[in-house]
């Protein structure tokens, strides 16, 4: 099992308070799942424009057939993520929340949504994590046999209790580099970005 993330780099990198034990509760696949995250997408590209290098529906919920947590993954590429300024305040300003900021990790950044429970992953154009979460999640699509077998591993996983549900997503780490191992993609590591 992965190491978990140490609750002083939790704290560090998390904006607003950080929530205690949260039970994982996952969901059998919604086929209203892609539609939510076209309206995400549609608001998103409103609100920034051509700010909007590259948008992606990721995680579990983008995988049909996979139970997930009920959480839309989206990443979302910018000129620059550390440019807080050049994006931020009009997200904001739409109700959108900024809750994660990672500098140290490829200048992620994560928001939560205005009505809809979404994680707005946001990243340098180029950073090599878009690639590697598009390409799982296209993995997953056409290999059900890795799909099954990550669907076991979140299933047993979400009847563990966790402190942060950050816990649950380190513990999923191993089994998404075997799966990357097999496929010949480079899992790299994911502090906050296991998606759902």
């Amino acid at each position: 099992m992965s190491e978990q993330t140490s609750d002083e780099t939790l704290r560090n990198v998390t904006i607003g308070d950080m929530p205690t034990y949260v039970p994982i509760v996952l969901a059998e696949y919604d086929e209203d799942w892609p539609i939510l995250y076209l309206r995400e997408e549609r608001r998103i590209r409103a609100i920034l424009g051509d700010r909007v290098v590259r948008i992606d529906h990721f995680g579990s919920t983008s995988v049909p057939g996979l139970a997930a947590k009920p959480i839309i993954d989206i990443s979302l590429a910018v000129p620059d993520s550390s440019d807080e300024p050049g994006y931020a305040p009009d997200l904001e300003a739409h109700g959108y929340v900024l809750r994660i900021r990672e500098p140290d990790w490829h200048e992620h950044r994560l928001f939560k949504g205005p009505d809809t429970d979404i994680n707005l992953h946001v990243f340098t154009v180029g950073s090599p994590e878009i690639d590697k979460q598009v390409r799982f999640r296209d993995w997953l699509r056409t290999h059900p046999e890795d799909r099954d077998l990550y669907l076991r591993t979140k299933r047993d996983l979400a009847a563990r209790r966790w402190k942060y549900t950050q816990h649950y997503a380190d513990a999923k780490t191993q089994v998404i580099e075997d799966i990357m191992a097999r496929t010949g993609l480079d899992a790299g590591s994911s502090p906050m970005g296991n998606g759902t």
